[in-house]
C-alpha cells in the first residue's frame, strides 16, 4: 500500500482540481453536486459529478490519504483498468443508493468520493482480510464493523455524513471485486460470504420497513 501510481495520482489530482474550482465557484459546485430535485428532473450525470467534488480541504484530504492508501493493493492484483471499474462503479452505486433512501427529499445534497474510496477499501480487504487496520484491527473486522455502524447511522442519521453513500460504494465495491476476481470465492468462500454479511442484514431492514 501507499505507492505512487499512475493512475491513484490522476484521480487524486482529477478530485483536487474539480475540489478546488469547486471551494472557489459557488454556481460550479451547486451544478455538479448531488441534488435529489436536480436528478428528478434529468440530471443524472450528477450522480458521478458529485464524487469528485468536496465540502472541504479537510473532506478532501481525508478522502485522497484514504484512497492513496488503500488503491496500491488493488491495483496490484487485479490491474489498472479493473481498478478503475471498480472505483467508478463503487462511486455509482453509493450515489444510486443514496438516492433510493433519498428520492422524496428533494432538498437533499451531498458530495465527496466516500463512496469510491469506500468501495477500494472493500476491495482490498477482500483480497486481504487479515490486513492491519490502524495498526492491530484485521481488514474483514474493520470492514464489517464500518458497514453496520453505517446501517446504524443511516437509521438514526447520525451526523452530516452520506453513510448511504460509504455503504452503497462498499456494496459496489464487494460485488465488482468477486465479479473480477472470482478465484477469491474459490479461495475462502466463507470469508467472502462473510463479509457480504452486512449487505444482507441492510437487505432484510429495508424488506421489514426497520430502516
Amino acid at each position: 500500500m501507499g505507492n505512487l501510481n499512475l493512475v491513484t495520482i490522476l484521480l487524486i489530482v482529477a478530485n483536487v482540481l474539480v475540489s478546488i474550482k469547486g471551494f472557489n465557484d459557488f454556481s460550479f459546485f451547486e451544478k455538479y453536486k448531488f441534488n435529489i430535485g436536480a436528478i428528478n428532473r434529468g440530471e443524472k450525470l450528477r450522480m458521478l459529478t458529485s464524487g469528485f467534488l468536496h465540502v472541504n480541504t479537510q473532506h478532501l484530504l481525508f478522502n485522497m490519504v484514504t484512497l492513496f492508501f488503500f488503491a496500491n493493493g488493488v491495483i496490484y492484483r487485479i490491474g489498472e483498468v479493473s481498478f478503475l471499474v471498480v472505483y467508478f462503479a463503487s462511486l455509482i452505486t453509493g450515489s444510486l443508493l443514496s438516492y433510493y433512501f433519498h428520492k422524496k427529499d428533494y432538498h437533499y445534497s451531498a458530495v465527496g468520493a466516500s463512496g469510491a474510496v469506500m468501495g477500494i477499501i472493500y476491495s482490498a480487504i477482500l483480497f486481504d482480510p487479515w490486513m492491519e487496520i490502524n495498526f492491530f484491527i484485521p481488514g474483514f473486522v474493520f470492514g464489517i464493523g464500518y458497514l453496520l455502524y453505517s446501517i446504524y447511522g443511516m437509521k438514526k442519521q447520525i451526523g452530516n455524513i452520506g453513510h448511504d453513500a460509504h455503504f452503497g460504494g462498499a456494496v459496489g465495491g464487494y460485488i465488482i471485486t468477486l465479479l473480477l476476481a472470482p478465484r477469491l470465492l474459490e479461495q475462502d468462500l466463507t470469508m467472502m460470504l462473510f463479509m457480504g454479511l452486512p449487505i444482507a442484514v441492510l437487505f432484510i431492514m429495508q424488506k421489514l420497513g426497520k430502516i
